[in-house]
């Protein structure tokens, strides 16, 4: 069994990529649902934020207002590291617990999509090969004022936040351009589908 670790900065279009990946036969685990996951009222990681950050990030019903937290920890180092130090290891155990999963399957090809392997490096160790999803900065701020509703301001401190994707891209073993049509992508994904053989 092949696995790919699929990653890209905020607004590139990883998601999108993975989902023409696994239409091409891939399965996929999606770091970020994961995350949503482990976070939920009542997890081990849950009872932690609230109480490193407070309840005032609680929506009604009790689950975490993503976006209230972001606009906290995006503009302080520290709170994003104990943040990501919470939630981290509990992602990883489940990946990993998945990759194991489909193993047993016999899946021929897994991706892993996640925004941080590169930072992190905590999967280098079960990834045969790292595909970079990138888009000019343009297109991100564009998508993440259209999408997130964020305004230009919030959507640069959330591009800045991040490593440089020219950074990144140092790091993939195959890169994909997503600033284009759907179409371009498209190709460029089958391409790199079989590069990889699959």
């Amino acid at each position: 069994m092949k696995v790919i670790g699929i990653t890209g900065n905020i607004a590139s279009g990883k998601s999108t990529v993975a989902r023409m990946f696994e239409a091409l036969g891939a399965r996929i685990i999606d770091a970020d649902e994961i995350a949503r996951i482990v976070v939920e009222p009542g997890e081990p990681a849950w009872k932690e934020i609230v109480g490193e950050f407070g309840k005032d990030i609680l929506e009604p019903g009790g689950a975490i207002d993503r976006k209230r937290l972001g606009d906290i920890v995006f503009g302080d180092e520290a709170r994003r590291k104990r943040l990501n130090e919470i939630t981290h290891p509990r992602i990883m155990e489940r990946i990993r617990g998945l990759v194991r999963g489909y193993e047993k399957e016999k899946a021929p090809v897994v991706m892993i999509e996640a925004a941080l392997i590169v930072e992190k490096g905590g999967l280098k160790d079960l990834i045969d090969a790292l595909i970079v999803v990138t888009a000019d900065e343009e297109t991100q701020i564009r998508r993440l004022m259209e999408g997130k509703g964020y305004s230009r301001e919030e959507a640069v401190s959330r591009l800045r936040a991040q490593m440089p994707a020219r950074e990144k891209m140092i790091h993939g073993d195959y890169i994909i351009d997503n600033s284009g049509s759907l179409e371009d992508t498209r190709a460029r994904a089958k391409a790199v589908s079989e590069a990889i053989g699959f």
